[in-house]
């Protein structure tokens, strides 16, 4: 489902390339000689409006530029250098460590790397990373021998750029072609671009403001796409043919309905075309055969209120994923040639939460959480065996990684732990095998050049209560030689919302906090589907509050359980998960001794009540519609993090913005990140950086992107008074 997946200043530029120390630590002196700048304050200017019986009052309303997607009010924009320029002189003193902990995660990163090479057709495809680059190369050669060619350098086309961002690389059936998209501000609004990788010319069709990803028809002479419009909305799937002006592309469905929106796909056998068309919580899917895109597409079952599905086919048989009967989805099948006739293949279980299903031409793979753990099994047209994967470790992330071909015995998993590198593996399916099992062959190790050594680091897996009795597990990872204590720093993460579950992963930035004595949690709280769809739907709309107070509960269980103690856990998280860092700084601050918040979605009220902004329409079923619900509005209002800063003390706060960002507006940071330093009663930090050439990911590029979090490490390191 779609996922929603946020005075002139001192150039961001000076932190952003350590290259600089020099400079960078003449500034450190300097900052360090003179008075450190009092925070920015901004104006409080008055604005309310009445809903529903109750007057909201938003006197930072202002910092919304009312041109936007035009940002160009000057206040504004001195408001947001402003507090840049602030950022910047607190984390002056600090540049040392931002320097030391930047060296440390580069030091983990391969200079020179590559993925695995997924066969397809004539041809196997990789990218790869040379030293000192920030961008990708993509690679093919082929199978039957010969030299490695390069199709793309993603280095090339992001030079002169701050921002920089691939959108889709797809080569075409007859490989003679090359689709790509990319994004050189942050607005994630693509330009599809088609490259001939026989000539090596670029071909002049070029088409702006296209949304995801693009599929080839059969015959390699026409694609389609999907553009977004003023409102950053997909609405419709568009078909064009090479060599034709993108004015004339035909349009192959548009969607009508407000806050639905599409995205494209094909079935693994590639035979036809999806095109999908609904909300978080409902859709409908249309085929088309990719050898003629001219048809009408069939649409395979109309949508209906809560109801999710989504389809792969084999050999006519549509093989259907959905939730319709079961609230942890089952499997059916339906001929293509009738659709909406449904017959159960595997039936719905409490137990095993189906995730995803994907064709290939001798077996279908499932794939599936069970106890909240990911599991892969192979299954058969033929017969009921159910061939299980088997992983080594009590607690793990696993799914079925890169296939492109349909005629295959062999299949990709990526596997990785809190403790264990991500691991590429081939398994060759064991259907001919006498006794019904594959092989799992380790194909690439993620490798850590300055040093990793498994055995020095523990994790573990708890299940701690919440308030209401529900028990949330958290996994966890620590060194070894570090026993839990009451003086033990904590990061706790978590994201919780739109059913996308945070599985435990192996993160090389993270064992800079973990070497330095810190236990690095994720709590699986409710809102993500960790334990099932149902932990999902018991963290949106009306139980919504599950989410935060399941946060909340873990970090005093691991104070209760003796790891740690009030005022000793940095918590963090972005996005919607940066709606749950401010709201429980407004609850429980006292629990935290730092928070980060990256592109924070706090301002939810008003957003909720903005339709014209790109994602809120859709985001309905998700938070409720407080324009048209009284109750939605009053439950928003009373959790949403901008409309519930009071007077009382918080802990050190650092917060990120995008000024690009559709997903969530620069102004929500902006606005809560003010509303917070008039109202707190305490000196503690509050700091705003706004990135002023990029969106909702932050900086890109392999090694800028560390900057950022260099930055919030030092910030978590230097407020928890954890020395080197």
């Amino acid at each position: 489902m779609p996922i929603r997946s946020l005075l002139a200043a001192v150039s961001l530029v000076a932190i952003a390339a350590p290259a600089l120390a020099q400079q960078e630590n003449e500034t450190v002196s300097e900052t360090a000689a003179s008075e450190m700048p009092a925070p920015p304050v901004a104006e409080q200017r008055p604005h309310s409006f009445t809903l529903h019986g109750i007057t909201v009052e938003d006197p930072y309303f202002w910092l919304k530029d009312q041109g936007y997607p035009e940002i160009d009010d000057e206040p504004v924009l001195d408001y947001l250098r402003a507090e840049n320029a602030y950022f910047e002189a607190v984390m002056a003193p600090h540049q040392p460590l931002i320097d030391t902990l930047y060296a440390e995660m580069r030091g983990r990163l391969p200079e020179n790397d590559a993925s695995v090479p997924v066969p397809d057709g004539d041809y196997e495809y990789w990218y790869a990373y040379n030293e000192g680059q920030e961008y990708r190369l993509w690679y093919r050669r082929p199978i039957a021998g010969g030299d490695d060619e390069l199709l793309l350098d993603e280095n090339a086309l992001a030079e002169g750029h701050e921002q920089f961002s691939l959108g889709t690389v797809q080569v075409s059936p007859d490989a003679r072609l090359l689709a790509y998209s990319t994004d050189t501000d942050g607005a994630e609004r693509y330009v599809l671009r088609f490259l001939n990788l026989e000539t090596g010319e670029t071909l002049p069709d070029a088409i702006p403001g296209i949304l995801g990803d693009v599929v080839w028809a059969a015959d390699s002479a026409s694609i389609v796409y999907t553009p977004v419009d003023d409102n950053w909305r997909s609405k419709v799937a568009m078909h064009h043919r090479l060599g034709t002006d993108p004015s004339e592309d035909a349009e192959l469905y548009r969607e009508p309905e407000e806050g639905m929106e599409i995205g494209i796909d094909m079935t693994q056998s590639r035979r036809f075309l999806t095109v999908w068309a609904g909300d978080n919580v409902s859709n409908e899917i249309r085929l088309v055969p990719l050898d003629d895109l001219t048809a009408e597409p069939v649409l395979v079952s109309p949508r209906e209120t809560n109801r999710l599905y989504d389809v792969d086919e084999h050999e006519g048989t549509l093989y259907i994923h959905t939730n319709d009967e079961h609230v942890n989805f089952r499997l059916a099948t339906a001929p293509v040639e009738a659709p909406v006739e449904w017959t159960e293949l595997v039936a719905g279980s409490d137990d095993f939460y189906i995730t995803g299903l994907t064709t290939f031409q001798n077996f279908y793979v499932v794939e599936a959480r069970e106890r909240g753990l990911d599991q892969v099994e192979i299954r058969y047209y033929d017969n009921e065996t159910v061939e299980r994967i088997p992983f080594p470790e009590a607690s793990y992330t696993a799914g079925l990684g890169p296939v492109a071909e349909f005629d295959t015995d062999t299949i990709r998993i990526d596997y990785e732990s809190m403790v264990t590198p991500d691991t590429d593996y081939s398994y060759a399916v064991g259907y001919d095998s006498a006794e019904g099992g594959g092989t799992l062959t380790t194909l690439k190790v993620q490798q850590v050049p300055s040093g990793y050594d498994a055995s020095q680091y523990v994790t573990e897996r708890l299940e701690i209560e919440a308030r209401d009795g529900t028990m949330v597990p958290v996994s966890l990872v620590h060194r070894r030689d570090v026993t839990p204590n009451a003086d033990t720093p904590v990061h706790l993460y978590a994201y919780g919302a739109y059913g996308y579950a945070v599985t435990p992963y192996f993160s090389t930035r993270q064992l800079s906090l973990v070497d330095r004595g810190f236990i690095f949690a994720i709590a699986h709280i409710r809102g993500g589907d960790d334990l099932g769809y149902q932990w999902y739907l018991d963290g949106k709309l009306e139980r919504r509050t599950n989410t935060f107070n399941d946060f909340v509960d873990v970090g005093r269980g691991l104070v209760a359980r003796g790891y740690t103690s009030e005022g000793r856990i940095a918590a963090s998280g972005g996005s919607a998960g940066g709606e749950l860092m401010g709201v429980i700084a407004n609850t429980d601050p006292e629990l935290f001794g730092a928070i980060v918040a990256e592109v924070p979605f706090v301002d939810v009220l008003n957003t909720m009540l903005d339709e014209s902004l790109p994602l809120t329409p859709g985001e309905w079923p998700e938070w409720g519609n407080p324009i048209t619900d009284p109750d939605a509005f009053r439950l928003i209002q009373s959790y949403s993090p901008y409309d519930n800063v009071t007077a009382q003390d918080y802990p050190p706060m650092m917060i990120t913005a995008g000024l690009n960002d559709p997903r969530v507006t620069y102004w929500e940071p902006a606005k809560w990140t003010a509303r917070l330093r008039a109202t707190r009663t305490d000196d503690n930090l509050t700091v705003l950086r706004t990135n002023m050439g990029a969106g909702h990911q932050g900086q890109s590029g392999r090694f800028q992107s560390i900057v950022d979090e260099a930055q919030a490490q030092a910030f978590i390191l230097t407020q928890l008074g954890v020395e080197e």
